[in-house]
């Protein structure tokens, strides 16, 4: 498995997280917009070969993991889904940065 898939696996199972996690509010359709589409596009954007969703995953992921960093801190009964929330966005920042950080500091010829 390569780190692209890595990133595409978490990407997906973020939107899985953030539709159980607002599907059964009362009106989940601008939590989802806004919370479970964006992960969902930049994984369809990283299978089709875009170059820049990578990008746009790891800055994304920078809101995730605050959001869940809040959300774990000030709402314990949905600690559990802010603590998954937090997991896949560390992941995903890895995932979409370690492909520079190898190029970085890869040793030169």
């Amino acid at each position: 498995m390569n780190i692209r898939q890595v990133m595409v696996i978490a990407l997906l199972a973020l939107s899985g997280l953030f539709i159980a996690w607002f599907g059964p509010q009362p009106s989940p359709l601008a939590a989802l917009v806004v919370f479970a589409l964006p992960p969902l596009a930049l994984a369809a954007a990283a299978l089709h070969g875009r170059r820049k969703a990578a990008f746009w995953a790891g800055v994304l992921a920078l809101g995730w993991f605050s959001h869940g960093v809040m959300v774990a801190y000030t709402r314990a009964p949905e600690r559990g889904f802010a603590i998954a929330e937090i997991v896949l966005a560390v992941a995903i920042v890895l995932a979409a940065s370690l492909p520079g950080l190898r190029a970085r500091f890869a040793k030169k010829p």
